[in-house]
């Protein structure tokens, strides 16, 4: 067998000494990780405690987030974005122009069809003026016709110039009658050019990306120069006249709310206003729950989402201060023959 020199075994030890050196790293790092959940566990538990403390029995509480209805404002055909007039945080209003679509393409064909509906009334005209004339015609030829007619049975024409006679005033009945046929076929070209008029000017109108209700602008998510496909998305708002926080509460208290039910917000970034809400939505099958549910005091621990709501008129009167997605705590009343407490007493900013 080969003998391994001085310098192979210092070399292996060196290898071995390194790889023993990253497990020690790996569990020290696996420690760390545990020892901060660990403490991120028992700070929220702390939290829960320290809450639950404060609020009286009958009143049941949970964390929560600020949430409002989206609003995605897009564009109905595919094209290239003119103008973005808003900004992200900007409030707009309904029916406010939020974006623009290139419509020169559309504008040529607008100004193309409203001079064919120029044309087809033109030909309208010229169709009543035809018919007018053709009355006219028949009338001089049914007169001419009907005196012809009566010298010829006094025998002052013969049944040739009679015939004749006959001829042109069949002739002048099927001008007229096709004269008539041209009135609704002007008017329908009338039509038709009118229709192709408005439809064109849809078109363009929803160029104009308005925004459909009050809100504030969340997202601008493309800008000028930018192509669009049909339907791709310009602008999200935030419908700030609905706005509401989620929360979350076991069986024993999800099931003594009923919609309509008072609330209270407490928002982390304001924490000395309490916010008056409404209780809207109860689920009727639980959100989440635990690994097993075979025992009674497990199936306590079921979780439902409640939704509490924030009156219009009140987020009206506060939109400048209105954000969705601000964190916070939401509290129920589940005992009705309780009072709130002065803590949870509603108080506004002025």
């Amino acid at each position: 067998m080969p003998r391994r020199n001085g310098h192979g075994s210092s070399f292996d030890s060196k290898i071995r000494s390194g790889f023993n050196g990253a497990r020690i790293m790996n569990r020290k790092w696996l420690v760390l990780a545990v020892v901060v959940v660990a403490l991120g566990g028992a700070g929220w538990l702390w939290w829960q405690n320290s809450v639950a403390s404060e609020v009286p029995e009958g009143i049941a509480f949970s964390n929560g987030r600020i949430e409002a209805e989206r609003i995605e404002v897009a564009t109905k055909l595919a094209g290239r974005v003119a103008e973005v007039a808003v900004d992200e945080g900007d409030w707009v209003e309904a029916g406010q122009i939020v974006a623009r679509m290139e419509t020169t393409e559309l504008d040529a064909q607008l100004r193309a069809a409203q001079a064919a509906v120029v044309q087809a009334r033109q030909q309208e005209l010229q169709a009543q003026a035809l018919l007018r004339q053709r009355q006219s015609e028949l009338t001089t030829v049914e007169a001419e016709f009907e005196r012809v007619q009566k010298l010829a049975s006094d025998g002052f024409y013969s049944e040739a110039q009679l015939d004749a006679q006959r001829t042109a005033f069949d002739t002048a009945q099927a001008a007229l009658a096709a004269a008539e046929a041209g009135i609704p076929l002007a008017e329908a070209n009338i039509g038709a050019a009118e229709a192709s008029v408005e439809r064109l000017q849809s078109l363009i109108d929803d160029a104009q990306l308005s925004a459909p209700r009050d809100g504030r602008v969340q997202y601008v998510l493309a800008h000028a120069g930018e192509v669009l496909a049909a339907g791709g998305r310009v602008v999200t708002l935030t419908d700030l006249a609905d706005m509401y926080m989620s929360i979350f509460l076991p069986t024993r208290d999800a099931a003594r709310l009923s919609i309509g039910d008072e609330a209270r917000i407490i928002l982390d970034a304001i924490p000395d206003y309490v916010i008056p809400a409404t209780v809207t939505f109860v689920a009727s099958s639980a959100q989440f729950t635990p690994k097993s549910v075979e025992t009674q005091e497990e199936r306590d621990q079921l979780m439902f989402r409640v939704k509490l709501t924030i009156a219009p008129e009140l987020l009206k009167e506060y939109q400048e201060q209105a954000r969705a997605g601000v964190p916070g705590v939401g509290y129920v009343r589940v005992d009705k023959s309780i009072a709130w407490p002065q803590d949870l007493a509603v108080k506004l900013p002025q």
